[in-house]
């Protein structure tokens, strides 16, 4: 079994994405540096979100997937990973996860992504703890892994404090871009606050 180690900013994209869209499924896809892998551990540095409307394989998302793509080789990184929260409240299991096809062929080009999904339970105000659990797939199955969320308890202080803020409204996703061009979904204003942010805890 591998080992996930998520950083900062990507827990928090994730986490911002599902609280500004309480009332709808989310999905998005999670980036790692490029053969960042060292004995079974890999590192997800960032997540880019996608849709909060039609999360299911489409001509959209076909075109989201090979901009993020471009993207990602422009930055030195590479999709690694798939991230969903389902419209259910009470909905967890990973049959259920919106677009799980793409997960699928995401693994199908590199094996050793993920696939993680938000416990809508666990996203509140005051994020006492991690709200995601972690898949590997093997043998075609996406099995439950150990991960690392960086800075755990300070990551956690920093979402609870940014929600209450309102600061999830920020969050630009594949949706907002095509509703409105100007709107970039890399996020890379979300990016740079974070980053400062972080540095403070």
């Amino acid at each position: 079994m591998s080992e996930y180690k998520i950083t900062s900013r990507a827990y928090t994209k994730m986490m911002f994405h599902a609280a500004k869209y309480p009332h709808c499924a989310v999905n998005g896809l999670l980036l790692s540096e490029k053969d960042s892998s060292e004995n079974k551990k890999f590192k997800i540095v960032d997540a880019v979100p996608l849709f909060h409307q039609c999360l299911f394989v489409s001509p959209m998302a076909e075109i989201a997937l090979l901009q993020v793509e471009a993207y990602a080789n422009e930055e030195g990184l590479q999709i690694a990973g798939y991230y969903c929260a389902p419209e259910n409240f009470n909905e967890f299991s990973v049959e259920r996860c919106p677009g799980l096809k793409i997960a699928d062929k995401i693994n199908e080009n590199y094996p050793n992504s993920c696939l993680i999904m938000i416990d809508n339970k666990l996203v509140t105000l005051a994020c006492e703890r991690e709200a995601i659990k972690v898949f590997q797939n093997i043998d075609n199955r996406w099995i439950k892994t150990a991960f690392l969320l960086d800075q755990s308890e300070a990551t956690l202080d920093a979402v609870s404090s940014l929600l209450k803020r309102g600061a999830m409204k920020d969050i630009i996703d594949f949706d907002n871009h095509l509703d409105n061009p100007e709107m970039t979904w890399d996020n890379e204003h979300l990016n740079k606050d974070l980053k400062q942010i972080m540095a403070m805890y």
